[in-house]
């Protein structure tokens, strides 16, 4: 090998290693030297990188494949915090001959992800913190050779591509836009693609480009757009009129929701992506058949029932993190999320759920009916949770809100509410979420406490709940009517 390498490329590495002999020694010992700051700032001092980029360009591919594995792994390490190498890279430049050598391992019958990674790992550390060389490299990969990359579906390539796509997005505004694009979404959306497929929610350069796309900006339509079934016969998307979801739509649904849930009072889900997403949970709903459930938490496998469930989470949160935001800001001049949801029908449509669901099981019991058994007209839940899911979203929506409050009493919810104090064997901490609930519903709403208060005085309801948050029930000697009134 060393014979195919000109004297004036060869001699500067084997010197800067201190060896006389093989290449392959050399590159290993530059490997190792690298891993260090004083290694890498050593290494820089002498110049070694150009050296390297030489080698990436005369080596022969596929037959020299690993003296350009080594040489990239040397690249790698090198521009690894060293801007002084990273630099180098871009004035000699290796976005050129890095480009030029994924392209013939892409190529390959199988493709040669080993040689994929170490480039883009090299490509990460060279992008990092610095918008000129953020644009060198975007200008030579995008959109074409990015999509081909995202298209690989490995783990080991995947990642730090999404590590090369954020920290360009992070960095300029100007390749955000273009990220956001229909090419930039493609690309994001194959790499949802592989990482649903050999990945998981938590791959984190990938979770991160999710939160600012679609958790801090309005990408997530488009993006979950991108996500449909193509058909490739016909060569257009399926009619829109027919409702159906993919297993990479629910995956990034299930990311988003972590992302939201992990966030709360931290970031506010724009209001285009939850209407987006209420619409979802509405389609998800329309066409699901509630006789058929999922006897598991979420994700279920069904992608129907786990794109209705994160859906309904994502909600949730939504709800509560719109509230807190209200609250601290004390902003009315716009419409905030709650207000925009409940625009939309949403108390209807949940306790319309509500009421179509079996009863919880402590109830059942109560009624002296067997766990199993149910009336023909009622459905289980389609997975496990599903009830405590709708009561936490109700229950974010009242904290605070008299409309939805008086709502829900106009639409003879109170009962069905106070009905999900209990606990459910299919639902952990519905007990919990509906005093939450009722609580918020009688926060400040003297019309809601006297309906209640009335329906345990006359034996309607049994709510000993209710002591748990401070609430009793007591006759107003001048009206002679019931009441709640605070416990404390």
């Amino acid at each position: 090998m060393e014979a195919s390498v000109p004297d004036e490329v060869l001699q500067p590495l084997l010197q800067a290693s201190g060896l006389s002999y093989s290449l392959e020694d050399c590159l290993k010992f530059l490997q190792e030297s690298s891993k260090t700051d004083s290694g890498r700032s050593d290494l820089a001092s002498k110049a070694i990188l150009p050296y390297i980029l030489r080698l990436l360009q005369i080596l022969p591919y596929p037959s020299s494949r690993h003296y350009l594995n080594l040489s990239l792994k040397v690249l790698r390490n090198l521009c690894a915090g060293e801007v002084s190498n990273q630099n180098s890279f871009v004035d000699h430049d290796g976005s050129v001959i890095v480009s030029d050598l994924l392209d013939s391992a892409i190529a390959e019958k199988t493709a040669d992800f080993e040689t994929v990674r170490f480039g883009l790992q090299a490509l990460a550390n060279v992008v990092l913190f610095c918008e000129k060389r953020q644009r060198d490299v975007w200008m030579r990969f995008f959109p074409e050779r990015f999509f081909s990359i995202a298209k690989i579906r490995r783990f080991e390539t995947c990642d730090p591509l999404c590590m090369i796509l954020y920290a360009c997005f992070d960095g300029s505004s100007e390749i955000a836009s273009e990220v956001c694009s229909s090419d930039g979404l493609s690309i994001v959306a194959e790499a949802i693609r592989t990482s649903s497929s050999v990945g998981s929610v938590e791959d984190y350069w990938l979770k991160l480009m999710v939160s600012r796309m679609c958790v801090e900006d309005h990408c997530f339509p488009q993006l979950f757009s991108k996500l449909y079934k193509v058909d490739l016969v016909l060569g257009h998307k399926d009619d829109e009129d027919e409702t159906f979801f993919t297993s990479e739509q629910a995956f990034l649904l299930r990311m988003v929701s972590d992302i939201a849930n992990e966030r709360i009072g931290k970031v506010s889900i724009p209001k285009d992506t939850t209407s987006s997403i209420l619409g979802l949970f509405k389609q998800s709903v329309a066409v699901f058949d509630f006789a058929s459930s999922q006897r598991s938490e979420l994700p279920t496998g069904s992608t129907i029932v786990d794109v209705m469930g994160y859906s309904l989470v994502i909600i949730r949160d939504a709800c509560a993190g719109g509230s807190l935001e209200e609250l601290k800001n004390d902003n009315k001049d716009s419409v905030d999320t709650v207000e925009l949801l409940l625009s939309s029908g949403l108390i209807h449509l949940l306790l319309d759920l509500l009421r179509k669901l079996d009863p919880p099981t402590t109830i059942k019991k109560a009624l002296n009916q067997s766990p199993s058994s149910s009336s023909s007209s009622l459905k289980p839940c389609p997975y496990r949770g599903f009830r405590r899911d709708i009561v936490s979203v109700i229950g974010n929506c009242a904290y605070r809100r008299k409309e939805v409050q008086d709502e829900i009493r106009e639409r003879d919810g109170l009962f069905l509410m106070l009905q999900q104090c209990v606990t459910d064997d299919e639902n952990p901490f519905l007990r919990e979420w509906g005093l939450w609930c009722v609580r918020n519903l009688l926060e400040g709403n003297p019309e809601n406490q006297e309906v209640v208060a009335d329906l345990e005085i006359q034996g309607s309801v049994d709510v000993p709940q209710l002591r748990e948050i401070g609430l009793r029930v007591e006759i107003d000697p001048k009206t002679s009517r019931p009441k709640l009134v605070n416990d404390t």
